[in-house]
């Protein structure tokens, strides 16, 4: 065969001699979809096809699609078939295999006629693909595509790409509408794509931007595949017909493109669960500088809530030229070469290793340990790590719950220690927060608790984070001293103390499992002072037990709620603990002013008890209960004196605040004992 080209045209002289038993021998094969096991595969084989099975349907992430039947698209001349009725003006073609398999298909047209298989590649004068020899036929992938396994950090993405490059033909191929059939379209998105990359980001742009996942077809259980004719009408598919138009498109604008059937860890997928029977899913991998690459267009589209089974656009750019050692996480082929991996993966790793959600690399995440999807506790607890490109926020579920488990943030990651409260298997779920106020899912263990270590109960409002970090810095509280999430205090009380930015209000409670209280009570544990661009929280635990000592920020001049950002943990096993409240405190309640005694807010009956303040900017301050006691200022600075209970059931410090005013403010409030 000899092929000649100018700038116009390419011309073919070939003889070809067809014997009619073996192309009817051929035919009879093809239309039974039958291939030797021998021969190369140039297109995806047609497999079994069992009962469907609902459990295991991948076809989007979010939905199932359960792949039924392969067949060819509706006029794919580049795959032909047996000519019918020959009409004088019409080209006839001729499709035939050779004993291996191969096949070949003629075209027969009217002198001077252009070649139907040529005007696919007349589109903006696209070159005919081929390798050096001339061969159009799509290339098996080698040793010069694989990619080592395991994932080297190096990139998401197969080869290096500047994402920012794409921008404007993006916003091109997304707004270029359906006019009069495929040709067309793929013309006109090559209008802004000159190179091969760009053309295959434009198709993709285009299918994952205009072509919705057909929820009621997937359901079916005997359909045909979709046809391009009738995707571009109803822009509706399922994950086979996603991979078909990609792939017809991209052999329209002249690029290499093939479709791979496999398995996948899709809607439905449980962990550790066996892959058999028929593939649920299909994807593309396209020949680009001079290597294979993969990419699904189906899970790049968007998700199906599972709830309300309703399809929603939400591009995910992970799936375009994915990097293969992430691709094979939840993309197993049929054929191994397709994972483009060295050394390949079996089915049996593929269904044990760890699934990472493409959130997971999406939003920085670089590994997890274990990188086993199933755990189990050892003395009660697992640990959970995940290691980040930067600082990101996290949070858990354990079995739909936010409870037993702390979770601290580090500057690249996280740490969570999980105690499981019964025996048994358990579901544990991780999200992380990107550039939006969303958490989504990157990680699902699940684990296996075969003892409960009774000693560890959390409290149920104990939330993430735990312990101070870089987001806590980030809110204003800087130095704090206790950098560990967790205070041990022998006689139930404790201090912590942190730095706090200008302009930024402090608020704390305390918090415990023993019943309902209000929130003022919560408070009133702990005991807020303010010195030197620091604030002190003086805690005193009402018994023995685990609390969650909760930080919340605000910034002074911004209306609007305290935003919560970390908690404590304070543990105390002494059972005689046993502290009353602190007093409570007013608005004119100084940040800067600082109570040496009395710190309890519960005062015995009929008793002398002194008082010792630092008040700033006042002019006079007195104790009121029966009768009214006044304090003086003394050499060191501290308002002193003392008032006696008796009589009297409550008992206020009171403060004037401008000598020549006669209204006094009440600053603190102290509740008497009964007799």
């Amino acid at each position: 065969m000899e092929l000649k080209k100018d700038d116009h045209a390419v011309a073919i002289d070939m003889l070809l001699i067809v014997h009619s038993e073996q192309r009817r021998a051929a035919q009879g094969a093809h239309s039974e979809r039958q291939a030797d096991p021998g021969a190369p595969q140039l297109q995806p084989q047609p497999q079994p096809q069992p009962q469907p099975q609902p459990q295991r349907r991948g076809g989007l992430q979010g939905v199932g699609n359960g792949i039924r039947k392969w067949q060819k698209c509706e006029g794919n001349e580049l795959y032909g078939s047996l000519a019918g009725k020959q009409h004088p003006q019409q080209p006839q073609v001729i499709t035939s295999y050779d004993n291996q398999g191969t096949q070949l298909t003629v075209e027969v047209h009217p002198r001077d006629a252009m070649p139907q298989l040529l005007k696919k590649f007349s589109l903006a004068k696209l070159r005919l693909q081929g390798d050096k020899n001339g061969n159009t036929r799509a290339r098996q992938p080698g040793g010069k595509d694989a990619h080592a396994y395991p994932w080297d950090r190096s990139s998401l993405k197969s080869m290096t790409l500047d994402l920012r490059q794409f921008e404007k033909l993006d916003a091109y191929a997304s707004q270029v509408t359906v006019k009069s059939g495929l040709d067309e379209l793929v013309c006109d998105l090559l209008q802004e794509a000159p190179s091969d990359l760009e053309r295959v980001r434009a198709i993709w742009i285009w299918i994952c931007h205009h072509i919705e996942y057909d929820m009621e077809a997937a359901q079916e259980k005997d359909r045909q595949a979709f046809k391009p004719t009738d995707i571009l009408r109803t822009q509706k598919t399922n994950c086979d017909g996603y991979a078909g138009l990609f792939e017809r498109m991209c052999r329209i604008a002249g690029v290499q493109c093939m479709t791979v059937p496999g398995y996948s860890k899709g809607f439905g997928y449980q962990t550790g669960q066996s892959f058999s029977g028929e593939f649920d899913h299909a994807w593309n991998a396209v020949y680009l500088e001079g290597r294979w690459h993969l990419l699904d267009s189906t899970w790049g589209s968007g998700l199906v809530d599972t709830t309300t089974s309703k399809f929603t656009f939400l591009y995910n750019e992970f799936y375009f030229l994915t990097h293969p050692a992430l691709f094979i996480e939840d993309h197993f082929p049929d054929n191994k070469n397709w994972q483009l991996l060295k050394p390949p993966q079996s089915l049996r790793q593929f269904e044990n290793n760890m699934y990472h959600k493409s959130e997971f690399y999406n939003k920085g995440m670089l590994s997890a340990h274990p990188d086993t999807a199933v755990i189990r506790t050892v003395n009660g607890k697992a640990t959970i790590t995940i290691e980040s490109c930067a600082p990101k926020l996290f949070m858990f579920m354990l079995n739909g719950k936010q409870e037993h488990g702390l979770l601290s943030l580090r500057k690249n990651g996280m740490k969570l220690e999980v105690f499981p409260p019964t025996t048994g298997s358990h579901k544990l779920q991780i999200f992380a927060k990107g550039d939006s106020d969303i958490y989504s899912s990157v990680l699902e263990y699940t684990l296996q608790c075969n003892h409960v270590d009774l000693g560890v109960r959390l409290p149920a409002e104990l939330h993430q984070p735990v312990g101070p970090s870089w987001f806590s810095e980030q809110m204003g509280i800087v130095k704090p001293s206790h950098p560990d999430p967790i205070i041990h205090t022998r006689d139930g009380r404790c201090s912590v103390s942190f730095g706090v930015d200008e302009g930024i209000s402090v608020l704390a409670s305390l918090h415990g499992d023993d019943g309902p209280i209000t929130e003022e009570m919560q408070r009133r544990y702990i005991f807020q002072l303010h010195r030197e661009k620091r604030t002190e929280l003086k805690v005193q635990l009402p018994h023995a037990g685990k609390f969650a000592l909760k930080i919340f920020v605000k910034k002074r001049q911004e209306t609007g709620n305290y935003v919560f950002v970390f908690n404590y943990l304070l543990c105390c096993a002494n059972t005689k603990v046993n502290w009353p409240v602190f007093p409570e405190s007013f608005g004119n309640w100084g940040q800067d002013n600082e109570l040496l005694e009395p710190l309890s807010g519960v005062l015995p009956a009929n008793r002398n008890v002194p008082f010792k303040l630092k008040l700033h900017g006042v002019a006079k301050a007195l104790v009121k209960g029966q009768d009214t006691w006044p304090l003086t200022l003394s050499h060191e600075g501290y308002w002193e004196g003392s008032c006696n209970t008796a009589g009297c059931q409550e008992v206020y410090v009171m403060v004037l605040e401008n000598a020549n005013h006669n209204f006094y403010s009440y600053i603190l409030k102290y509740r008497v004992n009964a007799q």
